[in-house]
């Protein structure tokens, strides 16, 4: 089978949905799909490193516009295209002129659930496109069961969906503390703070305004734990500069910024919780990456991480500050013994979450696709 993949929407700093389209561009040739990827022009050095044994082509223009444009119009009927069994296009949009059976990935439905989580531009645009992509993509790929419901409640008619969740890559992220110390120190961290955690985009859904809140309650109990904060900065991040500058408990938040991939897993395995108070997401996939690592992760409920999270977690209400502080408190108390049970059941949750089941659902789609 020969499958065009369109990673052109993949920032150079890969997290979120970047990672699973990078994982997919990097596991398809593996189970012998003809795999070609379709990049920005300029960016094929940084994906012939993901992916070695794929075709890259850069044929999509710099810029935004320029890539959606192309994409809408002349994609689709590229030589690339024409050439291909499928064409996936990874992140809700997809050719408006096509020659070949295309594939859609819909990560959530937050820009009709939730509009103001998102830039008021985007919002209309990604109606449009994910509206779109429903009525004429030949399959739909859902990164969920609970965004899948959510496709059914919203489109009644639509195309056939099916649901690949994320994985994890258990070697990488593992619960075996070997060289952290070295890493924490490679990166000038020290090794013998006792932390919270969050990783993600700062940005207004992500509920670290919430934590932001609950960390009050939390360094008043506790006079040594910090709260380390790691992401880049998405929109609408000036309200949470603001309550950053002006916390009373300044001076124990830490910003990281990006974090490598080399420095993530020893975060999660050296933090005394990790805690993702997400108010909606596509799959949510930190809360997976932490529970590999035998993290204690404390996220919210009634959610896809929730879902992911099974009773591997502590589940709090969303945007509720207190019951936030009072989970992450309890974890900090928690006996060591209760927490290698934690530790050990994280772990056992995760491993039912694999990039091989997840590519092995893609094959089904495509072939759903093709014929």
């Amino acid at each position: 089978m020969k499958v065009a993949l369109d990673v052109s929407a993949v920032p150079p700093k890969i997290a979120g949905a970047g990672r699973y389209i990078a994982e997919l561009a990097r596991r398809l040739p593996e189970v012998d799909v003809t795999t070609t990827l379709v990049t920005r022009r300029g960016d094929t050095d940084r994906w012939r490193d993901v992916s070695p044994r794929a075709e890259v082509i850069g044929l999509v223009p710099n810029g935004r516009v320029a890539r959606l444009a192309n994409e809408a119009w002349a994609l689709g009927r590229s030589p690339v295209a024409r050439a291909a069994d499928v064409w996936h296009a990874p992140h809700y949009t997809m050719p408006r002129r096509r020659s070949t059976p295309t594939v859609v990935t819909i990560h959530d439905l937050t820009f009709f659930t939730n509009p103001e989580w998102h830039q008021r531009s985007k919002v209309a645009f990604f109606r449009r496109a994910v509206k779109y992509s429903t009525q004429h993509a030949r399959v739909l790929v859902s990164v969920s069961a609970f965004s899948a419901r959510l496709l059914e409640e919203i489109f009644p008619a639509h195309a056939p969906i099916v649901v690949a969740p994320l994985g994890v890559e258990l070697a990488r992220f593992d619960t075996l503390d070997l060289h952290d110390e070295s890493t924490f120190r490679d990166y000038g961290l020290e090794v013998d703070v006792p932390f919270i955690f969050f990783v993600g985009t700062f940005e207004p859904r992500k509920g670290l305004d919430v934590l932001l809140e609950a960390f009050r309650e939390i360094a008043r109990c506790d006079n040594e734990v910090e709260l380390w904060l790691a992401g880049q900065a998405g929109w609408g991040v000036g309200p949470i500069e603001a309550q950053i500058g002006t916390h009373p408990f300044h001076a124990r938040i830490r910003r990281l910024g990006f974090v490598d991939d080399a420095l993530l897993p020893a975060l999660f395995r050296r933090a005394r919780a990790v805690a993702y108070p997400s108010r909606g997401e596509g799959f949510g996939l930190p809360v997976l990456e932490a529970m590999a690592c035998g993290a204690s992760v404390v996220t919210t409920k009634d959610t896809v991480m929730a879902e992911v999270a099974g009773d591997a977690a502590r589940l709090v209400p969303v945007g509720n500050a207190e019951a936030l502080a009072a989970a992450l408190l309890d974890v900090l108390e928690t006996s060591e013994d209760d927490r290698r049970q934690w530790s050990r059941r994280a772990r056992e949750r995760s491993e039912h979450f694999t990039w091989e089941a997840c590519v092995a659902q893609h094959l089904v789609a495509y072939e759903q696709a093709r014929s």
